[in-house]
């Protein structure tokens, strides 16, 4: 296995020389353990397909999804592709949504542990996925702002970012990413892992407790904003067709980039689940779930009203 690092400041790692269709369980606690320092891992020309992410993935964790296609056409039965869908379609509004800086799957109760990425398809331009250090960000966070972000905590939904960002409102249904519920997460994460604490912010957070929405709106953006402020703290992946990504959503941020929305760009991703003793909020059921969903229910109402004036 050689380790070709991709910065000067252990964030980032390209492996070569492992078949992760054949890894044996030292190569894989290897592999692990660079994935805990780095915070992500590359590994080229392997074009894994459904059912060897899956397997791969398992390795993780107890699985959230496995080998969904996170693009802009379907493969079908038969092994061809849809049309790509339509630049204002509801898909292609929550595609578009994530290519603002976020961590993966902190709208339901138990965010996640790990995600992977494998290319597919790519277009000609654009498309890259971009990675953030919000452990390094933490490290050198200035005084004034680790001060203001301390012991403080944001809610976290779906609904909240695609209408911040694209003023999208999608209808609300228990079984989708639009359900209603908010989750409050602390904006200083400690690693369950390293014990390395790390900023969690990005565009699904809103709703500070005990601050007024317009302060809460600019310690959720100011804090984001300065992760991302330093290129050192920045990767930007350009994706080649066998590419697969994986990164640890508790450490790090991530989007993707803007591209033709012609051109097909396909991505089959698979997520770990969180384990429950770091990475749970609350369930629906429990009393703190209302404070959420009030919460919720009045941002909401703040952007429709902001957006569709009356």
């Amino acid at each position: 296995m050689d380790i070709i690092p991709l910065s000067d400041n252990t964030f980032g790692a390209e492996i070569k020389g492992l078949d992760l269709n054949h890894l044996s369980d030292s190569d894989f606690s290897a592999l692990y353990e660079i994935f805990l320092t780095y915070g992500f891992f590359l590994i080229r020309g392997q074009l894994l397909d459904e059912s060897q992410q899956i397997d791969f993935g398992k390795r993780f964790g107890a699985l959230e999804f496995g080998a969904l296609p996170l693009a802009n056409q379907i493969k079908k039965p038969d092994g061809a592709y849809t049309d790509v869908f339509a630049e204002d379609s509801h898909r292609m509004l929550v595609n578009r949504g994530n290519e603002a800086w976020h961590t993966d799957s902190t709208y339901w109760p138990v965010s996640s542990k790990c995600a992977m990425l494998t290319a597919v398809k790519v277009p000609a331009h654009g498309g890259e996925t971009e990675l953030a250090d919000s452990r390094a960000a933490y490290a050198c966070l200035p005084e004034s702002l680790r001060v203001r972000a301390e012991g403080r905590s944001a809610y976290h939904s779906t609904q909240y970012s695609q209408a911040n960002d694209l003023g999208h409102f999608p209808e609300q249904k228990v079984d989708t990413l639009y359900h209603g519920e908010a989750y409050l997460r602390p904006l200083i994460k400690v690693h369950p892992e390293t014990g390395v604490p790390c900023l969690m912010v990005g565009r699904h957070a809103f709703g500070v407790p005990g601050l007024d929405r317009a302060d809460s709106r600019d310690l959720i953006e100011s804090l984001t904003e300065f992760v991302v402020s330093d290129a050192s703290r920045v990767y930007t992946h350009h994706w080649e067709v066998g590419d697969t990504l994986v990164w640890d959503n508790r450490a790090l941020l991530h989007r993707a980039r803007p591209y033709d929305y012609r051109e097909p760009r396909v991505l089959i991703g698979t997520r770990i689940k969180g384990d429950v003793p770091s990475e749970l909020a609350y369930y629906p059921d429990d009393p703190m779930a209302e404070a959420g969903r009030a919460a919720l229910a009045n941002e909401l109402a703040c952007l429709k009203a902001e957006v569709i004036p009356a």
